[in-house]
């Protein structure tokens, strides 16, 4: 998740629509695959499956190098022309044109960037305007690529226009990926799909009611749920072990899904507990803290954020 700097917002439909396929580009590029993502008019989510770097063709290379370019203008064609005929001949200076492409690709850093970048360059000039568009480095949270944990943070993505009483239902909102693949979009439908593999749903249809029944709760799948308040969810989380349905609690703007830093089971947490440590500079290992609030199943997450799990 990134936000604009100051949290301004400077996002209408068109800036939104550039975003979503500006990110759409750049997930192409870089070898990553976009599960679900929302945009709104101050920041946008993103969730993505990035597999192990595989072995990338030149004519890969150069494929996903014209992704970035869909109008090129004529130096950026002399430029792709100059470097397919590079990469022909070999030698060192195609070994440095591989290195640098591939460095940029199978990384959510670099996709990041790349996306922050880009739109970056776009806005400021259609906009008449120059300096820092976004307010610093984005939040990350890594997430166990199947089941529960997988699911839970697409649906709470999913749900962000809900939270902002723009809909009373996300396929009511265009820029996310659950709009997309009930409109029947390939690319979000694959992206739905994947998220509820593991339920058997290789079919869309199976994947989009699975998720709704998730995002509604199971009273609710078909007439949606009205929004619940962040007063009204602390009333009732500061009763003695107070609970909220889940599909009530991913109403509200829940600080697991973006400052738990790995959320999955406690097994696939506690597997990353090491390298956590030592990228934060931590003096003692974490622990592992199973997420409170609601019967969230087998998530857990390495910050515990205490009582302050609401933004």
């Amino acid at each position: 998740m990134t936000r604009t700097v100051n949290g301004e917002l400077l996002f209408k439909d068109r800036e939104k629509e550039i975003l979503r396929k500006m990110i759409r580009q750049v997930a192409s590029f870089c070898g990553v695959e976009v599960l679900t993502y929302c945009i709104m008019s101050n920041h946008f989510h993103v969730l993505l499956r990035v597999p192990d770097a595989p072995s990338v063709s030149d004519a890969e290379l150069m494929r996903r190098y014209k992704v970035l370019y869909p109008k090129p203008t004529k130096y950026q064609e002399a430029s792709a022309t100059l470097m397919a005929a590079q990469l022909r001949v070999g030698g060192d200076e195609a070994e440095v044109i591989r290195r640098k492409l591939l460095t940029r690709m199978f990384d959510v850093s670099e996709f990041m960037k790349t996306v922050k970048q880009r739109f970056t360059t776009w806005y400021n000039k259609s906009h008449q305007r120059y300096g820092t568009l976004w307010a610093d480095r984005f939040k990350s949270v890594l997430v166990e690529g199947e089941g529960n944990p997988l699911q839970t943070m697409a649906a709470y993505i999913d749900l962000n226009p809900v939270r902002a009483g723009l809909v009373s239902d996300p396929k009511d909102y265009r820029f996310c990926g659950y709009a997309e693949a009930v409109a029947g979009v390939a690319v979000a439908e694959r992206g739905v799909i994947h998220i509820w593999s593991d339920h058997g749903a290789s079919q869309v249809d199976a994947a989009l009611r699975a998720h709704r029944m998730l995002i509604f709760g199971k009273r609710a799948s078909e007439s949606g749920l009205s929004e619940m308040t962040r007063e009204r969810a602390l009333e009732i989380l500061d009763q003695k072990d107070g609970q909220l349905a889940k599909a009530a609690i991913l109403r509200c703007r829940v600080r697991y899904f973006t400052d738990g830093a790995i959320l999955g089971s406690a097994e696939f947490v506690r597997g990353f507990t090491g390298a956590w440590q030592m990228e934060c500079r931590r003096k003692h290992p974490p622990k592992v803290h199973g997420l409170r609030g609601s019967n969230w199943g087998d998530l857990s997450v390495i910050q515990s954020l205490r009582r302050q799990i609401f933004n």
